[in-house]
């Protein structure tokens, strides 16, 4: 029966197999964002381990965005000229091979060029992923396929971090990168064996020239708008992301054996809210949830950073609704800048979106481990002050976004009949 007028028309199911490719890209990502997300909780016992500063354990999470974003840029010009299953399987080969690295690294100069190498291959996975989402499901799909693959994020919370602490509390810190790099092969095998060629782009006529294609991606005036917008979405959460454990425990009064806990409870909310963010943005509007989703984000950012000593409780519900706001305006926001890149140009600008992402993320993870250091209480000292960073990135992307939405760059897609 065909819908009343003014009324919200039912959302497409998935076919099964685009349920498995969804499936499977989530897993990729699972790997890719557990292995950055691995250095936060463990730089707790990274850096007295080593013997590092915290400038240097931020230089150390900032090599791996700096890799990656320079290996995007590198390859953008020819990320539309090939199969993006094999471009996949490529760099992801190499990253799996970085992670056992990372895991065999003893000192600070081997972790540095481990994390550097990784970075090299596993930056690239994260745009290829998006252009493989923005080929096979169609706009008003995407909003629960980016809720869906941003559940990887909470699934590394859920199942990685506290197994991966558990790992390093029982062992040292090594053994999560090494378990993390057996689980990431066999995902590997899975996707090699069940996911079809991603390689309908190369009926496109295509430009000669690797370096053009490159070049008339960096100039196109609305893709410099949303590559400014993913520049300043990034820049908060880096800033945050690196030193939060050590915040947690060493200024809340929360054990390190704790920290298991808080990951496990909040991964399972991003679990179960990342897609039904996914499917109101589709339902209700992209830049209608992005804009609750920036209004939620300052008021916990605010509230995170400035808490002191805290019950564990206490701390979960303020990390539990913070991470609802941080993921309420990234999932429509990646639903949206999806919708900027022309099909031919799709690769190109996933990977250099992806670069400037990394490289953002590199300087705002290297600044913050100059603003922040340690008292003479053993305290984390200015990690407020990343707090207001965060906020006045997330307001400024904002505005950038109303912008790009009020002057149609990003593509309209409506539910209604």
């Amino acid at each position: 029966m065909k819908p009343t007028s003014g009324t919200i028309a039912p959302l497409p199911s998935f076919s099964p197999y685009q349920k498995r490719v969804v499936g499977m890209l989530a897993f990729l990502q699972f790997a890719v964002i557990l292995d950055f997300m691995l250095m936060s909780p463990l730089g707790a016992m990274i850096m007295p381990a080593m013997a590092i500063t915290p400038q240097q354990f931020g230089l150390a999470v900032s090599a791996y965005a700096f890799s990656a974003g320079l290996s995007g840029l590198a390859t953008a010009g020819f990320a539309d000229r090939f199969d993006r299953k094999k471009l996949l399987l490529f760099f992801y080969s190499g990253f799996i091979l970085g992670t056992v690295w990372c895991g065999l690294a003893e000192t600070y100069h081997s972790l540095m060029m481990a994390r550097i190498f990784t970075g090299l291959f596993g930056g690239v996975i994260g745009s290829v992923v998006m252009a493989i989402a923005t080929d096979l499901y169609a706009p008003h799909m995407r909003g629960r396929v980016m809720g869906l693959l941003q559940t990887a994020f909470g699934a590394s919370q859920v199942l990685g971090l506290p197994f991966g602490l558990y790992l390093s509390a029982h062992w040292n810190w090594h053994a999560p990168f090494l378990f993390m790099a057996v689980l990431g092969l066999v995902g590997g095998l899975v996707v090699a064996w069940n996911m079809k060629p991603v390689d309908a782009h190369l009926s496109i006529a295509q430009e000669h020239s690797a370096w053009m294609h490159l070049y008339h991606t960096v100039t196109e005036p609305r893709y410099l708008l949303a590559f400014a917008a993913m520049s300043l979405l990034s820049t908060g959460g880096f800033m945050l992301m690196p030193f939060s454990s050590t915040f947690i425990v060493n200024n809340l009064g929360v054990s390190f054996h704790e920290l298991p806990i808080l990951y496990l409870v909040t991964g399972i909310a991003i679990i179960l809210f990342g897609p039904m963010i996914g499917k109101a943005a589709d339902r209700f509007g992209k830049f209608r949830i992005f804009t609750i989703g920036s209004g939620f984000t300052v008021v916990m950012a605010l509230v995170y950073t400035n808490l002191h000593t805290i019950p564990l409780y206490g701390l979960i519900i303020v990390n539990v609704l913070l991470f609802i706001g941080i993921f309420s305006r990234m999932i429509p926001f990646q639903a949206m800048i999806s919708t900027v890149p022309s099909p031919v140009q799709r690769g190109s600008f996933s990977s250099i979106s992806s670069s400037i992402q990394q490289l953002s993320g590199g300087v705002a993870s290297a600044l913050a481990g100059h603003i922040v250091s340690f008292g003479a209480d053993g305290k984390l000292q200015h990690f407020n002050e990343l707090g207001y960073v965060l906020v006045g990135t997330t307001l400024t992307t904002f505005v950038l976004l109303w912008f790009m939405n009020r002057n149609h760059i990003i593509e309209p897609v409506s539910r209604t009949a």
